[in-house]
């Protein structure tokens, strides 16, 4: 179990979300089902998503937004999981497109899921961060977020932060500022590659495998946001426009750190669950690691 001290941010961001939940829609009336046969339960607020041998299962959301903090709570398939991978995922479309990724890969019986994360931005990823869980996140529904402001993607898992991608465009990283994206979820067949490389494949006398999402949440976080859901805002002015709920953040001349809990949660985290980081992936990257990984 991880544990930190109480901090007044942390308080407020809990305080922020509840009063956001407390008066949010049903999850059935933001989303869009995509594929499959999913079973809609409790009133709209929980969507068990299907895999079987001859169909997968997904949904989108039917906003798109231009910066956005989105939670789900997910439960993933118990069980003989190899070869499935459960996604929880922000998109826009395109070849040059952008993309934002939870993607939680199965595992033998016994064996802990991989949780996979990744950013694109104009088409451009391999910006790989995989992780263990510190729980089991077959036996209980648990939260994944992801914050996309103008400065930085904050991945959390339960409201702490495992992970932080920041913009980088002044040294020619690319980072997703000016594509809208929808808010995805899908489970499907990846035995090609998901479990151990694609050396163990899916055990279809284990479908249909089940995996459950609920109380989808997104808070548009345009450039003029105060929402302390939004995370910090810019030190300098940011030039805003509206599109879907958000601004394309274009004009930011600095780029904040992130708060003290969040910077020493992320190391914490990393060093305890973090089973690979393509920042330390010398043999992948033998011309030198991407510029972003020299922090």
């Amino acid at each position: 179990m991880v544990s930190s001290q109480p901090c007044l941010l942390c308080a407020l961001v809990l305080l922020a979300f509840i009063a956001v939940s407390s008066t949010a829609a049903t999850m059935m009336q933001n989303i869009e089902i995509t594929g499959g046969k999913p079973t809609i339960r409790n009133g709209g607020n929980v969507v068990d998503l299907r895999l079987e041998q001859s169909s997968a299962s997904g949904f989108q959301s039917k906003q798109e937004y231009l910066f956005a903090r989105v939670d789900m709570q997910i439960k993933l398939p118990a069980g003989d999981s190899a070869g499935t991978v459960t996604t929880f995922y922000m998109s826009s479309q395109g070849n040059a497109h952008d993309e934002i990724d939870l993607e939680f890969l199965g595992n033998e019986t016994g064996q802990p899921y991989v949780l996979h994360t990744n950013v694109y931005a104009q088409g451009n990823g391999k910006k790989e961060m995989q992780f263990y869980l510190w729980f089991d996140p077959t036996a209980a529904y648990h939260t994944y977020s992801i914050l996309w402001n103008p400065q930085h993607i904050i991945f959390y898992v339960d409201r702490r932060p495992i992970r932080v991608f920041t913009n980088k465009q002044a040294v020619g990283v690319p980072f997703p500022t000016s594509q809208p994206m929808r808010v995805y979820a899908s489970i499907w067949n990846a035995d090609d590659w998901a479990t151990q490389g694609g050396r163990v494949k899916t055990n279809w006398a284990n479908a249909p495998f089940i995996a459950s999402y609920s109380n989808f949440r997104a808070i548009p976080c345009p450039s003029s946001s105060k929402s302390p859901l939004c995370g910090q805002q810019p030190s300098a002015p940011v030039s805003a426009t509206s599109s879907s709920g958000g601004g394309n953040g274009q004009g930011l001349k600095q780029v904040p750190t992130v708060d003290d809990w969040t910077r020493k949660m992320t190391r914490l985290l990393q060093r305890k669950y973090m089973i690979y980081n393509y920042c330390a992936d010398v043999n992948r990257f033998a011309q030198g690691l991407p510029p972003e990984c020299s922090n």
